[in-house]
């Protein structure tokens, strides 16, 4: 039996278990406060949080140059003799404090708190300005550079997920875009996760209520929106942003806007395709308009030649009688 327990704790210990967290070990949750950056992948959560460090960095290092880290300047050998063994810890201790405040990094990665989604902590820098950056490139030079990483969505806002909550929190964060004298056509796009209290409706009704509060000359647009309001709801907590482009980047996902083929030609092939609709349904309806006005001739016709038909022998003899 102390045999057999002990091949089974090391196939525990070299399979995991079955006890080994699908998320990272020790890393922190999404918050209330923090901004960042939504991320989709399909299944592949690591490969997908390597490969969007490498394009967030890319990207950032263009808008804001390369990150900088300072390490603490260490003193010399000389001034480390001359220093009691008390003031030498002290000292030791305020680097440390120092140099971990310092290597924040301004990209951490985060536990969603749902499958399939990773969130990028953002520190120093603007989110939304940022990942419009990534998709506009994207955009232009039809390169794909993802091949994990479905959609990526800013987050300028965090709150939490009640409807008390949200009201409160977006009648003052929407004031930029929305508060007259600003206005623009604007379209919503709401998902929830792990979260059964909030219902999509309810949502979209109230938002745009407080939207259309702040100024009645925006207008809901759901073809080619001037600004597209996303709500991310996952577990207790609401993520929220404005952005620009949302239909042009094909709902910010970012292997699909590489596919692109330009806003005029796209919309050209959307005004071909309705117009094709338009006169396949008109010929459909002469169609059937042709074939009740055959018919009716058809049926007319029989009547005529009934009027004209022969009588018959029973009916001539009947009318002789009479």
């Amino acid at each position: 039996m102390s045999e057999a327990q002990d091949l089974r704790k090391r196939s525990k210990k070299r399979y995991g278990g079955g006890h080994r967290s699908k998320k990272y070990k020790g890393s922190r949750e999404l918050e209330v406060g923090m901004q960042g950056i939504l991320i989709t992948c399909n299944m592949n959560e690591r490969k997908c949080t390597a490969e969007a460090f490498n394009l967030l960095n890319e990207y950032a290092d263009q808008l804001y140059g390369p990150e900088n880290f300072k390490e603490p300047e260490e003193s010399s050998s000389e001034e480390e003799e001359d220093e009691d063994v008390e003031a030498a810890l002290k000292k030791e201790v305020k680097q440390l404090k120092a140099s971990s405040g310092k290597r924040e990094r301004r990209f951490q990665a985060m536990d969603s708190g749902a499958n399939n989604v990773i969130f990028i902590k953002t520190k120093n820098l603007d989110p939304d300005k940022l990942v419009h950056h990534i998709l506009s490139d994207l955009h232009i030079t039809k390169k794909n550079k993802s091949r994990v990483i479905l959609r990526m969505l800013p987050v300028s806002g965090t709150c939490k997920a009640f409807q008390e909550d949200m009201d409160k929190f977006l009648s003052v964060f929407l004031e930029p875009w929305f508060k007259a004298p600003n206005q623009g056509s604007y379209q919503i796009a709401f998902k929830a996760r792990n979260s059964s209290h909030n219902k999509r409706d309810d949502i979209i009704k109230a938002l745009a209520g407080l939207v259309g509060k702040m100024n009645p000359k925006n207008k809901v647009d759901l073809t080619t929106p001037e600004l597209t309001i996303i709500v991310e709801v996952i577990k207790s907590v609401c993520c929220v942003s404005v952005v620009r482009d949302y239909t042009l980047y094909r709902k910010y996902n970012l292997q699909e806007v590489a596919k692109e083929e330009g806003p005029k030609d796209v919309k050209q092939e959307e005004v071909t395709t309705n117009q094709e609709e338009i006169k396949s349904n008109q010929e459909e309806k002469d169609g059937k308009q042709e074939e009740i006005k055959s018919n009716q001739e058809e049926k007319d016709g029989k009547q005529e030649e009934g009027k004209d038909a022969p009588k018959t022998e029973k009916e001539g003899k009947g009318d002789e009688e009479k």
